[in-house]
């Protein structure tokens, strides 16, 4: 019956659970044997990649457009109706291909993932998960109607990041304090939902045997590779080799300032009083540079870049009523990616493209692979094909390579990335640790204001060198403002790691480019059938969490900013 299975999206996108089931009890019923192993693995991977796109484009729809009780209405009859019951449906093929002790050509790694998921299911969840994707679909609804009304014009919270990069001192904290204001009335909202949020994930965890909602997220995540107390020794490093280098960081933008004291919004000015990076006027102008870089990295991630462009998988900019940040998005059916990000024309509008265009090509190398369960690749690569690709970029920036700046822009461009980075790690631990606390906490967490307290102490212990004196709950309140707890919980420490991998790529890159992307490219294609360590390995770096690794990385993106102001003329 699997000939009738459609590959097209207008037709299964149509389905109700009456006409997928029938393909499940089909699977269920049909025996396996070392004879019909490869007929039953490809059917059963074909319904997997539809069920998967069907998820995939109405969640996608609901955050291009938050506001449409339409696109809402389908997403949530879709949770209800087929997503719940295909998840204990597709449980049952799990464990039939479990209990035969068979093993599909290069699914070590996909079978190892099965057992643990056999572990952690429980039939009591299955409404429970559903609820969670509801939820998180409300944070996104709180967070796009943030607007406020800006020189007599209603611009959203994210559009006023162009104030922040004003010369204009005053105008940069009057813009800050405003939306700082508008997020705060959402204070009490948010702090009634992370509280249902809170439950909702106790009770999972609870259900499926587990002593607190992170031990069962870390079977949930898949992490085998290292465990809580390696995440702490890893807080431990960062605050022993980098804690110092960002303070140094800011002590010098403050210097460069001329300001007796650095607050927050004068973080993302220009310390040398120059206008922002203009990198492009429209869209169309920013999607046509970034395709000309990824064809300078390698010709065929450029093809890859304009099949999306030609088929309209790109979403690119800023709007009233669309979802909050990025992200890359499988449609794992057709085998391609789909970027969704918020432009409003500043330079980092083109780093998360190029970002986002990392995670791209990480679709478009394992499509390859036949079966979609061995398409499940930890977070802690996956963001390294995002972040190497960056770097990777850097050299195509300016105009004469196709790019978008001068040479003394270009400089400019990457270190603000690499000081990026750097200051990105104190701030990934407080994320991090964060959430470690809350989730074994939970009698504490489950109260707000001792969650702004906790945050607060982490953030005065991480985020060294910036005054937030008289804005104790604005400082308070940064958790709310992190989508990843509210949405991905725990989906945080991956960045850090994946940071060093790429600063790892980077560094090959710059000895040999064509060399390090070659190696990149292989390790992409081989999707989850190999473990995270060994990923590493491939794309030529190690993975580790030590003083040791993070010393030598954050001398060398040191040493390559001092270069790279001698460009700028010092």
């Amino acid at each position: 019956m699997f000939q009738t299975l459609p590959k097209d999206p207008q037709v299964f996108m149509q389905w109700g659970w009456h006409q997928i089931k029938p393909y499940f009890e089909d699977l269920a019923k049909r025996p396996l044997s070392p004879v019909t192993l490869s007929e039953w693995m490809r059917d059963w991977s074909d319904l997997s990649r539809i069920l998967s796109e069907m998820y995939a484009r109405l969640w996608v729809a609901t955050t291009c457009n938050t506001t449409d009780p339409g696109i809402k209405d389908r997403y949530n009859t879709f949770l209800d109706r087929i997503f719940t019951p295909s998840l204990a449906t597709n449980q049952l093929l799990k464990q039939k291909l479990l209990d035969s002790d068979l093993q599909p050509d290069n699914f070590d790694i996909p079978l190892k993932n099965m057992r643990v998921e056999a572990e952690i299911y429980c039939d009591e969840n299955l409404p429970l998960l559903s609820e969670e994707k509801k939820l998180v679909n409300e944070y996104d609804e709180i967070i796009a109607a943030q607007t406020v009304e800006w020189k007599g014009k209603e611009v959203t919270t994210t559009q006023l990041q162009l104030v922040y990069m004003s010369p204009d001192r005053s105008e940069r904290e009057k813009a800050w304090l405003l939306e700082m204001e508008r997020k705060l009335t959402d204070r009490q909202t948010l702090n009634q939902l992370w509280i249902r949020m809170l439950d909702l994930r106790n009770r999972i965890a609870t259900n499926a045997g587990f002593k607190d909602y992170r031990a069962y997220k870390w079977k949930e995540l898949l992490r085998f590779d290292y465990t809580p107390e390696d995440c702490s020794q890893f807080h431990k490093a960062i605050e022993q080799v980098v804690v110092p280098a960002a303070r140094c960081m800011y002590e010098k933008r403050q210097q460069q300032l001329g300001l007796p004291t650095l607050r927050p919004w004068d973080l993302y000015v220009d310390p040398l009083g120059r206008e922002h990076l203009k990198p492009y006027q429209t869209i169309s102008e920013l999607e046509e540079k970034v395709s000309v870089i990824f064809h300078k990295v390698d010709p065929e991630l450029g093809k890859y870049f304009e099949i999306m462009r030609r088929q309209g998988l790109l979403d690119l900019e800023n709007r009233k009523g669309k979802a909050p940040g990025a992200y890359c998005n499988n449609y794992d059916m057709v085998r391609l990616p789909f970027i969704f990000e918020n432009a409003v024309g500043l330079h980092t509008d083109v780093a998360t493209l190029l970002h986002e265009g990392g995670h791209a090509f990480h679709v478009f190398e394992e499509a390859q692979l036949p079966y979609q369960q061995q398409l499940q690749v930890g977070m802690e690569f996956a963001e390294v094909a995002s972040m190497a690709m960056e770097l990777l970029a850097s050299p195509y920036l300016e105009t004469k390579e196709g790019g978008f700046y001068s040479e003394k822009d270009a400089a400019r461009a990457r270190i603000e990335h690499l000081e990026e980075t750097l200051l990105f790690w104190p701030y990934m631990v407080v994320v991090d640790a964060f959430q470690h606390w809350a989730y074994t906490n939970q009698a504490a967490s489950a109260n707000p204001d001792n969650c702004d307290q906790k945050w607060s102490e982490l953030w005065k212990r991480y985020i060294i060198g910036v005054d937030w004196s008289g804005l104790e709950d604005q400082m308070a309140t940064g958790w709310q403002r992190k989508l990843h707890i509210f949405e991905v919980p725990f989906y945080y420490i991956e960045y850090g790691l994946a940071s060093l991998g790429a600063l790892q790529v980077w560094s090959n890159a710059m000895k040999d480019q064509k060399g390090a992307v070659a190696a990149y490219r292989r390790a992409l294609a081989l999707g989850g059938t190999v473990p995270i360590p060994a990923l590493f390995t491939s794309a030529g770096a190690r993975f580790a969490m030590d003083a040791g690794l993070l010393r030598n990385t954050v001398d060398l993106m040191e040493h390559k900013i001092y270069e790279f102001e001698q460009v700028q003329g010092g």
